[in-house]
Formats: C-alpha cells, sequence, structure tokens
C-alpha cells in the first residue's frame, strides 16, 4: 500500500509517460507486468498507476523503503528488458521524491 507521509524515508518514483492516442491500456498493461515482477525485490512497497482523462498520459507512482532499494528496482526492470519496452509505448519523464509534507 502506498505511504505519503513526510520523515519516512520511503522513496517515490514519479513518472509521467505522454502516449500516443488509444496507447494508455498497453502501457498499463506493461506497468502492471513490471510491478508484479518487483514484489519480490527486498524493499520494493507498491506501484499506483494513473490515467489522465484526456487519453494522453500514464502515471506511476511506485515506491521503494530507501534509495538502495529503488536502485535494486531500478537494476531488475533495466536487465528484465522493462525500461526498453516501456519506450515502445510512451515518453517516459521519472524522478526521484521523498514526501517533503502532507496536510489532512
Amino acid at each position: 500500500m502506498p505511504i505519503i507521509r513526510a520523515d519516512t524515508g520511503v522513496i517515490t518514483q514519479i513518472n509521467v509517460f505522454d502516449v500516443p492516442e488509444g496507447g494508455q491500456q498497453a502501457l498499463i498493461g506493461l506497468l502492471r507486468e513490471a510491478a508484479m515482477s518487483c514484489r519480490d525485490i527486498p524493499g520494493w512497497m507498491s506501484a499506483s498507476l494513473h490515467r489522465s482523462l484526456d487519453g494522453t498520459r500514464v502515471v506511476n507512482y511506485a515506491q521503494a523503503r530507501d534509495q538502495a532499494a529503488m536502485r535494486r528496482v531500478f537494476e531488475h526492470l533495466l536487465s528484465s528488458g522493462f525500461l526498453e519496452r516501456n519506450k515502445a509505448l510512451g515518453q517516459a519523464h521519472p524522478g526521484l521524491y521523498e514526501v517533503a509534507l502532507t496536510v489532512e
């Protein structure tokens, strides 16, 4: 389950993909497959996929316990070919983040 709290040490990768018209579901399917393949990596926590209502973007919100765990996830995705397969379905704009503040 995603954790959105400051000062936990959790690292979040937010990756916004620009997709061609009609391309959201194919990318979501691949990102689901990639997330399922990461479930046994030590420190992996969660992935949440979002589709824009205008059909032009997919956002992947993935979390790991710390930077070392996020590195293991990235190395797995790279060696398994997921990152290369993503390129065929959309243009990625990834970034790593930590929660600075939440207001409830």
